[in-house]
């Protein structure tokens, strides 16, 4: 019975190796956003030479709302990765980023809350930017909704620092 215990728990302990696949995925994914990115920059580009103040200023958002959303990956990526695969075995590397190995499951879920409220925020300013495009209930939604967001990090932040005098 022993025997049939201990294959099952090594079983268990290496099917964390099927969530590797999802974070190949991911890296994928921040190719893509590469490539949207590049996109958005050639376009970028004729905006700055012959567009408004606000066309330049909307583009810009946009660039940095792609940017956010690849470091919330790279985020998930490591920090997922390394909470629940394996350790990253970066040697003696000096690039390797100071939080790697460091941010557990609390710390992540405020880098990830901080991250969507950021990409809120830029959202939330590009509509303000076009303001007179979107009727008032659009823009109650879209401030709503990033209150929410908002509200949602400041109770995330509260419930780990409670916890963590509590000394669980």
């Amino acid at each position: 019975m022993r025997a049939i215990e201990h294959a099952l728990e090594r079983l268990i302990f290496a099917s964390r190796w099927v969530l590797a696949p999802f974070y190949v995925g991911l890296v994928l994914a921040m190719g893509l956003l590469l490539v949207k990115f590049v996109k958005g920059f050639i376009g970028f580009v004729p905006l700055v030479l012959e567009g408004s103040g606000a066309e330049v200023i909307i583009g810009l958002l946009t660039l940095i709302d792609v940017v956010l959303v690849a470091n919330l990956l790279l985020i998930v990526i490591f920090a997922g990765y390394e909470s629940f695969v394996s350790r990253i075995d970066t040697g003696a590397s000096e690039d390797r980023p100071e939080w790697m190995g460091h941010v557990g499951f609390s710390e992540l879920k405020l880098k990830l809350i901080g991250s969507i409220v950021a990409i809120s925020g830029i959202e939330l300013l590009k509509a303000f930017m076009n303001a007179e495009q979107l009727g008032h209930e659009q823009l109650a939604w879209k401030v709503g909704i990033h209150m929410t967001f908002v509200i949602s990090g400041v109770l995330f932040a509260l419930t780990d620092r409670l916890k963590s005098k509590a000394g669980h």
